[in-house]
């Protein structure tokens, strides 16, 4: 859900192939399983799932590694994955089925179902359809208002209606902007249109016809499972296990959890026009409704363009069309990925939201299936990533390093403390620390969430979240005529990319 993978796999899909002839009608068989588990050691992934579906079989479907870091559990065909923003394929098909029956249009006005979705402008709110949700063009950057909803406490309710004090960075259906929110309204849609709360509709329409029999469409549901990867991140390059993302608030845009067995089951399905086996469970007018172009998001290979259709990605490949998406969440990171030409199907599920295994084992696949000449795309990828992620480390070490310089605020420390408000969010209140130049910040909406400031000179301070995942940064306090008046807050980027503006009550 949260990872933006389809930056990397658009580049990748810029690569040419340039590696020594192989027998790629081999590949799977003798060489995948290999490749896979040097994968693993080289992103630093403790346990994966993998799918792959051909013609109408299942010719892989296999766990690898372990399920959590220093424990001896190996993952296995049944074993659990959060597979992110993979759910929101699932929110897009069940709209388009409901379509298909004759129940809605998915270019009926969203205040239709959902009268109190608000945006900014209520000319635009009367023009947003069902279809702007799902293909994230309703003028939002990519992730704008995710720090708001992000593991907060906030209802689903009460995040729609905290969309409408979002300032749009767009002009409505001007440019794609990834929108998390969107998805969650128009799962909220389909609980209007058919009386059902969002996760049980897909369960009964999608999940149980389909003997997805594992699958769990809440977080909450994750933690009390038998068969589960626990998730994994980086801290200071460290790995470590942490807690299971709850974010039933955000469900149908990022909370399913399946397995590789599960979600065999899923790709079959749509690659045979919504079918398993004589019985129709998903109609064809649906699946075909999802992978139609809404709207361009970026370059593609050789001049082409990328394209988001209804929860998937839409890109060309070596003259072969993919659908495909990604999804990340805290200590996961998935993608599926069709390619319908080649009837070919590959999902790959891991237990670290910091690895790109995803997407260069994917293209290893579809490379073969395609009689592409062998070439690893981790390679690369891996250096790019390694350098990125020395970046990041260098520059914190710089601030930490700043920290104990021992630098003064540009004012006593009590002048920073107080309330401060953001209309999109809401209150943060800034404190006193332990040490004595250090402040604490505590936050409305997130209250397990507290960020230690510690001076960085003048009126900078070096932010250390208590979450990893909302990371480090540097808050710039606003100071007028020797009062300070604001805050600028940033998270991490895996949260939200755009900045927020406290004032200060």
């Amino acid at each position: 859900m949260k990872k933006l993978s389809l930056l990397l796999v658009t580049s990748l899909f810029c690569l040419g192939a340039e590696a020594q002839n192989a027998n790629r009608n081999k590949f799977i068989t003798d060489s995948l399983d290999n490749l896979i588990s040097k994968s693993l050691t080289n992103w630093r992934v403790p346990g994966a799932a993998v799918c792959i579906v051909k013609d109408g079989r299942i010719i892989l479907r296999k766990g690898y590694g372990i399920k959590e870091l220093g424990v001896a559990a190996k993952v296995d065909e049944n074993t659990l994955f959060m597979i992110g923003s993979n759910t929101k394929a699932f929110t897009a098909t069940a709209l388009a089925t409901l379509q298909a029956q004759g129940k809605v249009s998915l270019d009926d006005r969203v205040t239709k179902y959902v009268p109190e979705f608000k945006l900014e402008s209520k000319e635009i709110t009367n023009m947003v359809t069902l279809r702007d949700l799902l293909s994230h063009r309703i003028g939002f950057g990519t992730f704008q208002g995710d720090f708001t909803y992000w593991t907060s406490d906030l209802t689903r309710e009460q995040v729609i209606e905290k969309m409408s004090h979002v300032k749009p960075l767009y002009p409505f259906r001007s440019r794609w902007g990834y929108t998390n929110a969107a998805f969650l309204t128009a799962g909220e849609a389909i609980e209007r249109i058919t009386k059902k709360k969002w996760e049980q509709y897909i369960k009964e329409t999608i999940f149980a016809p389909l003997g997805m029999s594992s699958t769990v469409a809440l977080s909450k549901d994750l933690s009390t499972s038998f068969n589960k990867a626990a998730a994994h991140t980086f801290i200071d390059g460290r790995l470590a296990a942490i807690p299971y993302p709850q974010i039933d608030n955000l469900a149908p845009a990022g909370s399913i959890s399946s397995s590789a067995n599960d979600m065999c089951k899923w790709l079959l399905a749509l690659l045979a026009n919504g079918k398993t086996g004589q019985r129709e469970v998903i109609p064809a007018a649906a699946i075909r409704a999802t992978r139609q172009p809404q709207i361009l998001v970026g370059g593609g290979e050789d001049g082409g363009f990328s394209a988001y259709g209804l929860g998937w990605f839409l890109q060309g490949y070596k003259g072969h069309r993919v659908v495909m998406h990604t999804g990340g969440v805290n200590g996961y990171v998935s993608s599926v990925t069709l390619v319908p030409d080649q009837n070919l199907g590959i999902v790959i599920l891991t237990n670290n939201d910091q690895n790109n295994l995803i997407e260069t084992l994917n293209l290893d696949i579809i490379d073969a299936y395609i009689k592409q000449p062998f070439r690893s795309h981790a390679d690369a990828a891996l250096t790019e990533t390694k350098a990125y992620q020395q970046r990041i480390l260098q520059r914190e070490k710089s601030w930490r390093d700043s920290t104990l310089l021992n630098l003064r605020p540009a004012l006593s420390i009590g002048e920073y403390t107080g309330k401060y408000t953001n209309d999109l969010y809401g209150n943060i209140t800034i404190s006193k620390g332990d040490a004595v130049s250090d402040l604490e910040v505590r936050f409305e909406h997130h209250p397990k969430l507290f960020a230690r400031l510690q001076p960085l000179g003048g009126n900078r301070f070096f932010a250390t979240f208590s979450d990893p995942e909302f990371g480090r940064s540097v808050f710039p306090f606003t100071v007028q005529g020797n009062k300070v008046v604001g805050v600028q807050v940033k998270v991490a980027d895996f949260v939200e990319l755009t900045p927020y503006e406290f004032k200060k009550k």
